[in-house]
């Protein structure tokens, strides 16, 4: 597995903090990798390390609560030595957030995961009362998804990446079918096993309906009133609740993000519209027939990845009834970023570029394509799609 060095850096300087560490993000994202990653670093400087691994059945039914827990661990404390414990998929242990508020007060430094179906982030707030620093983990972006492909001994294009995604063990699979395979299944442990059971959804078939209507309609502005519009207009009975529901539910499970519109006139984002990505573009993907993939969404969709990856803050931006992709914000810089597949072709060109119109230059207009050929203009950088996945900063 790679070095994951780019959460490694952000996790480093709360290695000796009294703070509970926790590793965040979607099913098999990585996480439990990263604990083992930050492990070998602390023994490597001459650090005492006890990582408990709770999806071991053993040592489940050794440790199945908060008191077991305790006990096991005060073994293993030195007065004079600090311990740096890890607790894998620590929800498994019954009362693991009172088992975690006393071991932060030991000679410990506590470095917790667990599956996002059970530990979120709204209740690492709730039980930890902010006694806590947490990191969110996603899948590869391409970057990560080539250099793990080359430790492979495999080629991964960014086409692969544009369908496949960057899943860590969807790569590792030897051919397509097995790949579509392990996606399926991870996409049917994420919504059918942890999330329909998690908050015991009662009529699952709707929940089904309107979870693959969005995922397969990645990139795209919603309201939850238009998305019941379109049940409605489907013979399905839902109400504009009860979608507000299920979106908070995928949401809470990292499995969509949803990115606000920005009005330059009010200075302020738009409430009642979201553009609606998925985690990983792998589920659109798995739910294309006859290989018809839907690479140009796709490729909106990577490019929002890498932005949140650089550590951008992003919303959609409307240019007076234009749309434009991306408002990209850090450090009190902003950038406009526009994302289409190609400009080569004249209509496609004028579409894209006339985005930018009536737009100052005291913020700086990019357009991301997959084209070869440098579309730069006077006032709009275009940056290759194949260099801007390796770019840093914008």
């Amino acid at each position: 597995m790679i070095k994951r060095e780019h959460y490694l850096a952000k996790i480093r300087s709360f290695y000796e903090s009294d703070l509970i560490k926790i590793i965040t993000g979607i099913r098999r994202c990585g996480k439990s990798v990263i604990l083992e990653q930050i492990r070998e670093e602390i023994e490597q400087a001459g650090g005492r390390c006890l990582f408990l691994n709770f999806e071991l059945r053993p040592l489940r039914n050794q440790i199945p609560d908060a008191d077991a827990l305790l006990a096991y661990v005060e073994k293993h404390l030195d007065e004079n030595n600090k311990l740096y414990l890890f607790l894998d998929e620590i929800q498994n242990v019954k009362e693991w957030n009172e088992a975690c508020r006393t071991l932060r007060l030991y000679n410990c430094s506590v470095f917790i995961s667990g599956s996002n179906s059970k530990l979120l982030s709204k209740e690492f707030t709730k039980e930890l009362s902010g006694r806590y620093v947490s990191f969110r983990v996603k899948p590869f972006v391409y970057r990560e998804a080539a250099e793990y492909a080359s430790q492979l001994g495999r080629d991964y294009k960014i086409s692969d990446y544009l369908i496949w995604g960057g899943f860590p063990a969807a790569l590792e699979q030897p051919d397509e079918i097995s790949r579509k395979s392990y996606l399926h299944d991870l996409n049917d442990t994420i919504i059918y096993n942890d999330l329909e059971n998690r908050y015991n959804i009662r009529k699952k078939e709707i929940f089904e309906r309107i979870t693959d209507f969005i995922l397969v309609s990645n990139s795209r502005i919603f309201s939850a009133k238009s998305i019941t519009d379109y049940m409605l207009g489907n013979g399905i009975q839902v109400s504009v609740p009860t979608v507000i529901k299920y979106l908070s539910y995928l949401k809470e499970a990292y499995v969509i993000d949803d990115i606000p519109l920005y009005s330059p006139k009010a200075k302020s984002r738009l409430n009642y519209y979201y553009k609606l990505y998925n985690e990983d573009v792998s589920f659109n993907s798995i739910r294309c027939t006859e290989n018809r993939y839907d690479i140009t969404h796709n490729l909106e969709n990577a490019i929002l990845n890498e932005l949140l990856f650089m550590g951008y803050e992003v919303s959609v931006y409307n240019n007076k009834g234009r749309e434009i992709d991306f408002r990209a914000s850090k450090d009190g810089k902003i950038y406009l970023v526009q994302v289409a597949y190609s400009v080569s072709e004249d209509k496609a060109y004028e579409r894209e570029f006339s985005a930018f119109s009536d737009i100052d230059n005291s913020v700086k207009k990019i357009i991301i394509t997959n084209d070869d050929i440098d579309y730069s203009t006077s006032t709009v950088y275009h940056y290759k799609l194949s260099d801007f996945l390796f770019m840093n900063e914008l």
